[in-house]
């Protein structure tokens, strides 16, 4: 693995024009930092907003990759699905962090799940499987419910379907035929946390503590931190977050979603490989948020202090509270908070269930918090 001493670098790579990129060249730019964004997305995407120069192009095309290349000292990733031959070309080059290690593993579910079972990391049970005869034997193994997903490039609910008593298997296989998947064992959980933090070049970790994460139709809607879950629960998660970034190791800001049961056991579901919607709350309720964490890890600086310094809730805005594709709503149930914040990702265009943006609310409580966040958000429909 290449490296490269805090004092050399002076420009920041990210791969990925998205809204996690934008924020993160916020802050880095912010620090000093130049950034250099190579993106597939048109001119214009949020990431190319703030960055100091944007290379748009296709992720396989060499003299692309080169250009940036030339402009950067290190390299990281918004997002974790791009090609390796991308991540090999990078890494022989500049330090990518996180390294293609944690962004290979993490882009795939059947190489995550085999991650986190060879690391006794705890997570449902699974199977991976390829055709029909495959899922009818992982369901005689596994039971029902159970979940089956597509091993690669699923997010936010797609690429899944739950399997009950009554499903029929082959209507279910129809949607997945000639793809791999994975089954995994229905976690009856009763709530769902993560844990965002960062660790650094020499291994120092620091985390925003526990979050507690509500959903809706698969996609994040509410973060509240601190979670209301016992202190032994946010004590596990972490110890789990942390054996995932050192079986990685990992550079940079990582998030672990994970299902809380009513036993009290904690389970892994997912790994993000980079700054996670649900870490959003940080830039307004933590002494030092998830990007600003980013940039030092990548840069080869020391990681600031992750501790939360007021109770906060964060709620997601998508494009289904917009009038129509270019007018958003009211914002004046925000402004009229005084400890409200929105926080707009600059895409031009809204179409239903696509994250535009987000609101956070700051409280005396976690209940106060809470409250009046459901309230601006009833508003905003």
């Amino acid at each position: 693995m290449l490296s490269t001493s805090p004092c050399n670098i002076r420009t920041i790579g990210v791969l990925g024009g998205g809204q996690l990129g934008r924020m993160m060249a916020l802050e880095a730019r912010r620090a000093g930092f130049k950034v250099v964004v190579l993106t597939d997305e048109p001119p214009g995407s949020p990431a190319a907003q703030f960055a100091d120069a944007t290379i748009h192009s296709g992720y396989s095309d060499p003299a692309a990759l080169r250009s940036f290349l030339d402009q950067v000292d290190v390299v990281t990733a918004e997002f974790e699905n791009l090609p390796d031959s991308l991540l090999q070309a990078v890494e022989a080059e500049r330090p990518l962090r996180p390294g293609r290690k944690a962004l290979f593993t993490a882009q795939h579910r059947e190489r995550e799940k085999m991650f986190l079972r060879e690391q006794g990391i705890a997570c449902a049970e699974f199977r991976v499987i390829e055709d029909l005869a495959g899922l009818e034997a992982a369901v005689a193994e596994i039971g029902r419910p159970c979940v089956v997903k597509t091993a690669a490039f699923g997010y936010d609910g797609k690429g899944q379907a739950k399997i009950v008593e009554d499903t029929s298997l082959p209507e279910t296989w129809a949607a997945f035929e000639g793809q791999r998947a994975v089954v995994e064992q229905w976690v009856s959980f009763v709530c769902e946390v993560s844990v965002v933090g960062a660790r650094d070049v020499q291994g120092h970790m620091a985390v925003h503590g526990c979050i507690e994460n509500e959903h809706a139709h698969h996609i994040l809607d509410v973060s509240i931190a601190p979670a209301r879950v016992d202190p032994a629960v946010t004590s596990r998660a972490i110890e789990l977050w942390e054996a995932v970034a050192v079986g990685l190791d990992y550079v940079g800001t990582m998030a672990v979603e994970m299902f809380v049961t009513a036993a009290g056991e904690v389970i892994v579901n997912e790994i993000a490989p980079r700054p996670h919607n649900s870490g959003h709350h940080t830039i307004d309720g933590c002494m030092t948020n998830q990007f600003q964490q980013q940039f030092r890890a990548v840069a080869g600086l020391p990681l600031g202090d992750p501790s939360l310094h007021s109770p906060i809730v964060m709620v997601n805005l998508l494009g289904d509270v917009w009038r129509d594709e270019t007018t958003p709503p009211d914002w004046t149930p925000i402004w009229s908070h005084p400890r409200a914040k929105l926080h707009l990702y600059g895409k031009a265009t809204a179409r239903a269930k696509r994250k535009m943006g987000h609101f956070t609310v700051i409280g005396d409580t976690v209940e106060e918090a809470l409250a009046d966040a459901r309230a601006i958000q009833s508003q905003l429909r």
